[in-house]
């Protein structure tokens, strides 16, 4: 079972807390993941309107688009994890980091992306 300690939950929880800093003002200093994030994220945030249309990016909570980016880039472009375990982590993240609703939300929009991934797939992300 994980915990708050495992250390791919760390590198989440400081992946989160970076494109959230960076949704704000450029940051200098960027690890490998989130450069590789941030240079596609218009792709990600494509993929994002897509699966939520019903928000917008520009009204999605900065942290619940935080989550959701990283999510979307682990399933889509990354792809090292089992699906199934990155949004269990984007659940976890959203309850730790996101509002009373984040988790939900979280959830239904990366299960929307799992159940028409074949869709995502085929389309160079």
């Amino acid at each position: 079972m994980k915990t708050s300690r495992d250390p791919r939950h760390k590198v989440r929880q400081n992946a989160v807390r970076a494109l959230f800093a960076e949704s704000f003002i450029e940051q200098g200093k960027k690890n490998q993941k989130i450069k590789k994030i941030i240079s596609n994220l218009a792709k990600i945030d494509s993929v994002i309107n897509d699966i939520a249309p019903e928000f917008p990016i520009e009204k999605i909570n900065r942290v619940d688009l935080a989550i959701l980016r990283l999510g979307v880039y682990e399933i889509l472009i990354d792809k090292t994890q089992p699906k199934k375990v990155i949004i269990d982590e984007a659940i976890e993240l959203a309850k730790e980091f996101g509002g009373e609703h984040s988790a939900g939300f979280i959830n239904g929009a990366l299960g929307k992306l799992i159940k028409d991934i074949s869709k995502y797939e085929h389309t160079k992300v």
